[in-house]
């Protein structure tokens, strides 16, 4: 049988070393720092005791933008954010049934970071008449990354920090040993609702210091030394 249509190409991201990750899924956790989460009005647990569930939403796999290319301001709005995140990307499948944690970080092959940007005005609008807010975070190049790095390159989460930098002055800084759900916490909640495979992106949360971007702005995203991710914003 033949297509009525071209097939689209795969989405991919490059890998340190020479490869590329063909995208699957892209699946993104909100609310992962208590800073970020009440600086958005919402309660913070105190305790990993008090964490409930966690906020789960996606992008699509072509959002990616990889390569340090351009970012063209999205239409719809006067309010795009950047939220500066660790990204893990699996390698495995996922077996069936909720995982352990051990199996659960056994199906990350490698990391990278990430901007989760948001129309700010869309999804506030949303969020206010209790709507999905989807056309905030699902547009067309929302997701710029950077190249995956092996996790063997990258070595212990709990000491590295993410950092985000607009026009060369620090907007955000956070401790991945901050994060309320760690990366084996969130690949076990989700295997309770999804079948995860290798080629699913999980975006990992932002710390506080969202804020406003415009055309013009340059963008600089690490994960420490490990990795960097660059961009700008064009109208």
């Amino acid at each position: 049988m033949t297509d009525l249509i071209p097939a689209p190409p795969v989405p991919r991201v490059p890998v340190r070393g020479g490869a590329t990750f063909p995208v699957r899924r892209i699946f993104c956790v909100g609310r992962n720092f208590a800073d970020h989460a009440r600086e958005m009005g919402a309660s913070a647990p105190a305790s990993k005791a008090e964490r409930g569930t966690p906020v789960f939403f996606h992008k699509p796999a072509d959002a990616i933008v990889t390569g340090d290319a351009d970012v063209p301001y999205p239409p719809g709005t006067q309010d795009l954010h950047h939220e500066v995140e660790l990204v893990a990307a699996l390698g495995t499948d996922a077996p069936s049934g909720e995982l352990s944690r051990e199996a659960a970080a056994s199906l990350v092959l490698a990391y990278g970071v990430g901007l989760d940007l948001t129309r700010r005005d869309l999804q506030a609008a949303a969020k206010a008449k209790g709507l999905p807010w989807d056309t905030g975070k699902g547009f067309d190049h929302s997701a710029p990354i950077s190249e995956l790095v092996p996790i063997a390159d990258v070595g212990s989460l709990e000491d590295r920090t993410l950092t985000l930098r607009v026009n060369g002055e620090v907007r955000q800084h956070g401790a991945l040993h901050d994060l309320i759900w760690d990366v084996p916490d969130i690949l076990q909640e989700l295997s309770k609702l999804y079948a995860l495979k290798a080629g699913d992106l999980v975006f990992m949360g932002t710390p506080a210091g969202v804020a406003a971007l415009v055309p013009g702005d340059t963008l600089t995203a690490s994960l420490d030394d490990v990795v960097t991710l660059q961009g700008r914003i064009v109208g």
